[in-house]
């Protein structure tokens, strides 16, 4: 993520300029496929992408952005044409760039937003019908289980499912391996992370941790994606970064949500509060750039080898 998005200065970790150095570093170092940004592509660069995966034998998703209006239709369905001339046949999206709990302060305020979520979505469904592609809408710290269910019922298209984020919904409370259970149906792709957690005065602390030091039971949860889905393809989420404050305790965080009890939040807390995986918290945003790039990058190696010695990935 701060290599390819972030734009840091550093001659040992060149920031990745665009999607086919992207897919060239990754390739190299074992990785089966990308998911990436498929906005500003043109013909002649979707030529260069598929060469590129083919030589690596590799595979490209896309990540593209919603339609917002009937205006922006035209740019959709542009990018979704380009990207699928290069191989794409899969394009994930997310209905919120930020986190729910952040971004909206009243109810009205985020029903606003989930009816311009759908609107978009249903603009963006037939173009991915025509073109004969798949919109993958992830759980991205909006949606919680029965919402984003609610939605995709509403669209009711066999074009667009999920990017089922394994981790993601632990901000809004809910049991990780039930949204995966839950999900699964649905799901076309996948963001595969594994997480820890930790008490902090406002509520509890949420970080992505190499894959095996979480706590989430991460060969059930693909044993139960690949149920639904046999030849769905896995990409690794390892977000290095400070812990994410989940603060569950103060009065914003709840602006949006009212089907959750006191006595569920008292079971999660509690839930929180007896994870002890050993894993510590490292602050990412106070070291030198060089340190954090190689932090990220080793992570990533890491969880690579891990999924092919313990998960089966080869």
């Amino acid at each position: 993520m701060m290599r390819r998005f972030q734009k840091m200065d550093s001659k040992v970790y060149p920031p990745f300029t665009n999607a086919l150095e992207m897919i060239e570093h990754c390739g190299s170092i074992g990785f089966g496929g990308v998911q990436t940004g498929v906005s500003g592509w043109d013909s002649d660069f979707s030529k260069k992408v598929r060469q590129k995966a083919e030589e690596l034998d590799i595979f490209v998703e896309g990540q593209i952005g919603l339609p917002k209006t009937d205006t922006d239709i035209q740019r959709f369905e542009s990018e979704v044409d380009t990207a699928k001339s290069a191989g794409v046949d899969v394009f994930r999206t997310a209905c919120l760039s930020g986190r729910r709990y952040e971004n909206f302060d009243t109810m009205v305020s985020f029903r606003q937003f989930r009816e311009a979520a759908i609107r978009s979505l249903q603009l963006a469904e037939p173009i991915m019908r025509k073109h004969k592609v798949k919109l993958a809408v992830e759980n991205h710290k909006d949606w919680r289980i029965e919402e984003i269910i609610e939605i995709l019922g509403t669209i009711n298209s066999d074009w667009v499912g999920v990017t089922l984020d394994t981790g993601n919904n632990i901000s809004l409370l809910e049991d990780p391996m039930e949204v995966v259970e839950a999900l699964a149906p649905y799901a076309f792709s996948v963001h595969l992370k594994d997480m820890d957690v930790a008490e902090y005065e406002d509520g509890f602390l949420l970080s992505e941790v190499n894959l095996g030091d979480g706590y989430l039971d991460i060969e059930r949860m693909i044993t139960t994606i690949r149920k639904h889905n046999p030849d769905i393809r896995f990409n690794l989420e390892m977000i290095t970064r400070d812990p994410l404050k989940i603060p569950c305790l103060t009065e914003k965080y709840w602006a949006t949500f009212s089907e959750i009890t006191a006595p569920e939040l008292a079971g999660y807390l509690l839930g929180i509060k007896k994870q002890k995986t050993g894993t510590t918290f490292p602050i990412i945003s106070n070291r030198a750039i060089d340190e954090q790039l190689g932090m990220e990058e080793e992570n990533n190696r890491i969880c690579l080898s891990y999924s092919k010695i313990r998960l089966g990935f080869k």
